[in-house]
């Protein structure tokens, strides 16, 4: 991963995307015991005048060298999808996202509890799941999430799913 994060750094660098942060079940590593994934969730800004494309991103990654399978790109091994912030509150983590490393790699990261929102605003049964591994692998900021569900009128949903 850790070359697949400097790829994805010189992409941020040059422009080609904006800000990002990793999210998913690869951005829960950072808190929580693993989870098993597929691939690795970049969420980031992308230029665009009326429509969110990702045709610039894929036209460079192929330039690079990196071959499109489905909805990933392959990076150094690695599937990686690149997503746009899909809703308020996704924006809110990209923004709010925390800077740390990888094997001395820098990167981004949503913090912990803004991904637990994110999981209950998705609400699918592999979330619930997440949700409850993680919630016995590590304890989130309960004022943090309180304040983020709260915002984002997330706080019945969240209920039900750690029922």
């Amino acid at each position: 991963m850790k070359e697949t994060l400097q790829v994805i750094n010189s992409l941020e660098s040059e422009g080609t995307i904006g800000r990002y942060a990793i999210g998913g079940a690869v951005g829960m590593l950072f808190y929580t015991e693993p989870a098993v994934t597929y691939d690795l969730d970049i969420f980031c800004y992308l230029q665009h005048e009326v429509l969110i494309t990702l045709a610039p991103l894929y036209t460079r990654l192929a330039e690079l060298g990196y071959e499109s399978k489905q909805e990933h790109v392959i990076i150094e091994g690695i599937p990686v999808q690149f997503l746009p912030p899909t809703s308020p509150l996704v924006e809110e983590a990209l923004e709010q996202a925390v800077g740390t490393s990888y094997e001395d790699v820098p990167t981004r990261v949503f913090q912990y509890e803004h991904l637990l929102a994110i999981m209950a605003e998705t609400g699918r049964a592999k979330d619930r799941a997440r949700i409850a591994g993680a919630l016995e692998s590590a304890e989130p900021d309960q004022s943090k999430l309180d304040a983020i569900l709260r915002r984002y009128g997330l706080l019945d949903k969240w209920t039900k799913m750690i029922a």
